[in-house]
């Protein structure tokens, strides 16, 4: 019988001790949930960032690329440092420092952080090998870009580290972006973001106690390769984009050029700008501050977001309207009588004349014959609800809008501005309805009053003009990826409501505007025909803007361009120079008139 209970107790001790024998190896052996679980302390998730997409000009020339750089990251689980003294030495780095970025990691949760950013890769060389004596720091490697010219920094734009904010924001970033990655914040960098960034890729690897890396983890099985974003090819040409940022030294305003037949954008300057380079890597956080408080500037992209008057170059825009609306033609003459508006002196003139010399009365006429339908009304009848006036104004503004007027242009840039055309509604809340007259809106005639548009509008006029009656919206990218394919949005053929027989006057008129009218000797380039529209911008803050519009050459025109130059006064003294020293430049690929790029450079219109 004892011997019976000695046995039984015995096989149950030998059951139970089989049982949980089994359960182990099952546990460590056939079951890999338990497996991992039990082995994660010693597996670390590694992130694989992309290489962002290379940026290039229209004749491949790099506006873009990247670097790399290395954030050394805290594990607080597994930190161990013996003498702080010596580790803030290691880091160069002050005790201060050391201090206050612990505290920020320790604030921030028990995941692995960023203790210090942007390590450059000859920085991080110096500390690559002591780092296995301090247990909890390992490095992240990340991709930030640099630029290796100093031109185009407004168009190109930057990258920064995403915000909380825009996480919790975008919802077309929602699923991809996680704390700590970079991302395109202004320019062409945030506008083709989505086609930049890549993919980003995850390494699981095997390190022991003091995390030295042992080897992939399960032999790669869990990894992911990151995948590298798209390269983009841009309309820009670099030579021609740092000659006109050299002629704009010491200048504010805007220079923008445009292909006309594509309208692919040669060039895009806004002055004063700054060098790309100021905002990469850990030099953002140091230059970013003083640029934006810069008086001048230098981060705010007029030649998309400042709405100036167009000046006289607008009366290239009225005489077609008012040839399409039948109230003038090409032998309509107007005397200069200066007591309607102030003008200069010139000969009579007739339409095409009109241009060449840059009559304001004759627009006088021509904006109010628009205004009534051609019909003989007093400058100081109505245009108000019912009347003739507000059908013809009506007129006249849709034909504007259809020139890209007073909307956004739809460029592949983000912040940009619509400019301005005043609808009936503004003049009613402003006067009254029913108590607003020609004599409060004729200013408009000659494109001042409450008339803005941008440069790059005023660039796409020209284009239009160059094309005789139609447009493709202005952009910067020509090109994305491996097989170069153009936004659908920009091969659109858009028409303006001006039939094409109308543009050829205008055109003889801009042509003899250049060489025999209100633009400056000294801005005519030999064996170029250009034909160009001067304008002076009245400006209430101070000295008037030089506006000049034109394209090039006459037939088959290769490039239409607008220039703004604030501050200096007649169009055809300082921005008909500029406008026409770029135009020979991209055509003959050299200055025709020394003498003039150098009264160019040399001259400053910022005190």
């Amino acid at each position: 019988m004892n011997d019976s209970r000695k046995w039984i107790i015995l096989g149950l001790f030998t059951a139970t001790g089989l049982t949980f024998l089994i359960k182990l190896f099952m546990i460590q052996v056939l079951v890999s949930d338990y497996k991992i679980k039990a082995e994660s302390n010693a597996i670390r998730s590694i992130k694989i960032y992309p290489h962002r997409g290379l940026i290039y000009d229209r004749n491949g020339k790099l506006l873009a690329f990247n670097t790399p750089v290395y954030d050394l990251m805290v594990d607080l689980k597994k930190v161990k440092i013996k003498d702080t003294l010596a580790f803030c030495n290691f880091l160069s780095i002050t005790k201060a420092q050391f201090d206050k970025n612990m505290k920020r990691v320790k604030v921030r949760g028990k995941q692995p952080k960023a203790f210090l950013k942007q390590i450059s890769r000859k920085d991080f060389a110096k500390i690559q090998d002591k780092l296995i004596d301090y247990p909890g720091f390992y490095a992240e490697s990340k991709i930030v870009r640099a630029y290796p010219h100093k031109s185009l920094a407004n168009a190109l734009g930057y990258i920064g580290e995403i915000s909380k904010k825009q996480l919790k924001k975008e919802k077309d970033t929602a699923n991809y972006y996680q704390q700590g990655d970079y991302i395109g914040i202004s320019g062409l960098e945030a506008a083709y973001e989505k086609y930049l960034r890549g993919r980003r890729g995850v390494k699981m690897v095997y390190e022991d106690a003091r995390g030295n890396k042992k080897g992939a983890y399960k032999g790669g099985k869990y990894d992911t390769a990151s995948v590298a974003g798209k390269d983009l090819i841009s309309s820009i040409d670099l030579e021609l984009q740092k000659y006109g940022e050299q002629l704009m030294r010491n200048k504010r305003g805007a220079i923008v050029a445009i292909e006309p037949t594509t309208g692919e954008i040669l060039t895009m300057i806004s002055a004063p700008s700054y060098d790309p380079n100021l905002l990469t890597g850990r030099e953002f956080s140091k230059n970013f501050g003083p640029l934006l408080l810069n008086k001048t500037k230098p981060l705010y992209n007029r030649a998309i977001r400042s709405k100036y008057p167009p000046g006289s170059t607008f009366k290239a825009v009225q005489a077609l309207i008012g040839q399409e609306e039948n109230v003038i033609s090409s032998q309509t003459v107007f005397a200069c009588n200066k007591s309607l508006v102030k003008c200069h002196w010139h000969p009579t003139v007739d339409l095409q004349r009109s241009i060449q010399h840059s009559c304001n009365p004759y627009y006088f006429n021509v904006f109010r014959r628009i205004i009534y339908q051609n019909k003989l009304v007093d400058s100081t009848g109505g245009v108000s609800k019912g009347s003739d006036g507000k059908i013809g104004y009506e007129k006249w503004r849709q034909h504007l809008l259809s020139f890209g007027l007073g909307a956004k242009t739809g460029i592949d840039l983000n912040n940009e501005k619509g400019g301005n055309v005043p609808s009936l509604s503004f003049y009613n809340r402003k006067f009254g309805e029913g108590k607003w007259k020609f004599s409060n809106i004729y200013s408009l005639s000659i494109g001042q009053g409450e008339l803005g548009v941008t440069p790059l509008q005023m660039a796409n006029i020209a284009a239009i003009i160059a094309n005789q009656g139609y447009y493709y919206t202005p952009h910067l990218i020509k090109g994305i990826g491996k097989n170069k394919k153009k936004l659908p949005e920009f091969i659109k053929k858009h028409k303006v409501t001006i039939d094409p027989q109308y543009f050829k006057l205008i055109i003889d008129g801009m042509e003899g505007a250049v060489k025999a009218g209100t633009v400056a000797g000294y801005a005519i380039m030999p064996d170029i025909t250009i034909c160009g529209k001067t304008g002076t911008a009245q400006n209430p803050h101070g000295e008037d803007h030089s506006v000049f519009i034109a394209f090039a050459p006459k037939e088959n025109p290769k490039i239409a361009i607008a220039v703004y130059v604030e501050n200096a006064g007649f169009g055809g003294t300082w921005a008909a120079p500029i406008a026409n020293l770029m135009i020979a430049r991209y055509l003959k690929g050299k200055t025709l008139r020394p003498s003039t790029e150098k009264m160019v450079i040399e001259k400053s219109f910022i005190n």
